[in-house]
């Protein structure tokens, strides 16, 4: 009998002991994500924004890494045909959350000009944008309209543009205005790399001309009036300078003295002096062509690099170098190597001003 009662005792701990086993898997089981087999698990990481791409009157907002509109609708598997017209460009930067992009999609077009029919593939709805895309000046007394097309279901094509001449011969026509580049020096950067700082954009002028025109054919336009539409943006590129292009060599300096770390450790004082004297005698070694003269006087070679003259022992020819007045390349040594052998000369057009 006693037996019996320690047996069901045995058995009611066993059985308790195992509930709790099977209780506490469940409540671990419960904490945890679970995953089907082979589901992609995907996580949102902090620098992913919040695209919305519009797209023929839809709209898709989508979560991405993506850092250039390109890579984004390609992420999205959203394609970009020939003649689609993306807004921004595809190569934009994905910058701020919240961005957005529109897609307008190439349709079939006529432009019909008299007996002429142009026909194209366009994503504007500009009158004047379309024409210029099918080749039709417009003056300013003609006129452009869409009409309808009663012949759809054969020509496959909705969207008819009439030019309708009203024998006017001045034309306004929009032009781009290029960008200028402006280099400016970094110290922190690395020296021969570069940053672009200000991506650069074009401008826009409305050009008003008289054409004159001899048997039908245009033979001369006469500028009337220029109007700037859009200033340009600057390009603005950092480049790469040795701190010691701080304190550039000088016609007035006449020595250049600084302390230099060189490639391999070695700390040296270097003085720049400079020298003006014909130098295609010296090009050949290096096989970079002529020579010319920067804006500053300094000399260079058609890669941009400076003429310098060095001891050839320890600066073979053709070796790149850095020097006060930018990146330099060892094309001629002197007799200045015997006292002063760290010392570079530094070809320039400072005395004789002849630009040679």
């Amino acid at each position: 009998m006693k037996l019996s009662k320690k047996f069901d005792r045995a058995l009611v701990l066993v059985a308790t002991c195992f509930l709790l086993v099977v209780f506490g898997c469940f409540i671990t089981l419960g904490l945890k994500p679970t995953f089907a087999e082979g589901e992609e698990r995907s996580v949102v990481t902090e620098d992913a924004k919040f695209v919305t791409i519009y797209d023929r009157g839809l709209k898709l907002t989508v979560r991405t890494t993506a850092t250039t509109v390109a890579e984004a609708l390609e992420r999205a598997e959203v394609s970009i045909n020939g003649g689609d017209k993306v807004e921004p460009a595809l190569g934009s930067v994905i910058d701020v959350d919240n961005f957005y992009i529109n897609i307008y999609r190439a349709r079939p077009v006529i432009v019909k000009d008299g007996v002429n029919e142009k026909y194209l593939m366009t994503a504007s709805y500009e009158a004047l944008n379309i024409a210029k895309e099918a080749g039709v000046t417009i003056y300013d007394d003609d006129v452009m309209e869409l009409v309808p097309n009663h012949n759809f279901l054969e020509s496959g094509v909705a969207a008819i543009y009439k030019v309708t001449r009203n024998g006017g011969r001045t034309l306004t026509v929009e032009e781009e205005i290029p960008f200028d580049e402006e280099m400016v020096k970094d110290y922190n950067l690395a020296p021969g790399t570069s940053e672009v700082r200000q991506y650069g954009e074009v401008g826009t002028k409305k050009m008003a001309y008289n054409v004159l025109y001899i048997d039908g054919m245009e033979t001369k336009r006469e500028l009337i009036s220029e109007e700037v539409v859009r200033e340009p943006v600057v390009r603005i590129v950092a480049v790469g300078a040795s701190q010691i292009e701080q304190r550039p060599l000088t016609v007035s300096m006449g020595r250049n003295r600084y302390t230099v770390t060189l490639a391999d450790g070695r700390v040296v004082e270097r003085q720049e002096t400079y020298y003006d004297l014909p130098m295609s005698g010296v090009m050949r070694f290096c096989g970079s062509g002529d020579y010319s003269v920067r804006s500053d006087g300094a000399k260079v070679d058609a890669d941009g690099y400076v003429l310098v003259a060095a001891d050839l022992s320890r600066y073979p020819r053709c070796s790149i170098v850095a020097t006060s007045l930018g990146p330099g390349r060892v094309y001629d040594t002197g007799a200045f190597v015997f006292t002063n052998p760290e010392q570079f000369d530094l070809a320039t057009d400072w005395t004789n001003h002849d630009g040679r």
